[in-house]
């Protein structure tokens, strides 16, 4: 079964590459709310951007797009592992440990989140400097978003389209 699978994967490489890199690429709608509206307000006092509250909710939905991004591209780099050149092993390792650092955060905060506004409570509350963990965490994805864009268009140059 295994095997079957592999080979599957790696003849439909070019499709499910690029839209591993898309699915994950959403995930910058989130970046953006929390930045702008989370962390700058922290920071600054003030949000530089502060959706209305259907908004916020789509937004949430969009950061829950991160749980079949997280699955689809653990795949892409254990793919990477097995078939990838042996010095670069460890790279594949690193951005597996990031992209699933992201559980912590997803089921962390994001839940927080989505509690407070439909019941208007915390249900926990949370040290500032725990916080501030949590949602580095969440940028830790960056990198990952990046080289999954360059194997995504990797594939796609290489399959000629």
């Amino acid at each position: 079964m295994p095997s079957k699978f592999w080979i599957w994967y790696e003849k439909k490489y070019h499709i499910i590459a690029p839209l591993t890199a898309i699915l994950f690429l959403l995930q910058l709608v989130h970046l953006y709310w929390m930045t702008t509206n989370v962390v700058f307000f922290r920071l600054f006092g003030h949000s530089f951007w502060d959706p209305s509250a259907f908004w916020n909710t789509v937004i949430a939905l969009v950061d829950y797009t991160e749980i079949p991004a997280i699955i689809s591209t653990s795949i892409l780099y254990i793919h990477q592992y097995q078939t990838g050149e042996k010095a670069k092993r460890w790279r594949n390792i690193l951005f597996l440990c990031l992209i699933n650092s992201q559980w912590i955060h997803l089921f962390w905060i994001t839940d927080e989140v989505i509690h407070e506004q439909l019941t208007g409570a915390v249900a926990i509350a949370l040290p500032a400097w725990l916080s501030w963990l949590a949602i580095s965490i969440d940028y830790l994805e960056i990198p990952v978003m990046i080289d999954s864009a360059k194997k995504a268009v990797k594939s796609l140059r290489n399959k000629g389209v």
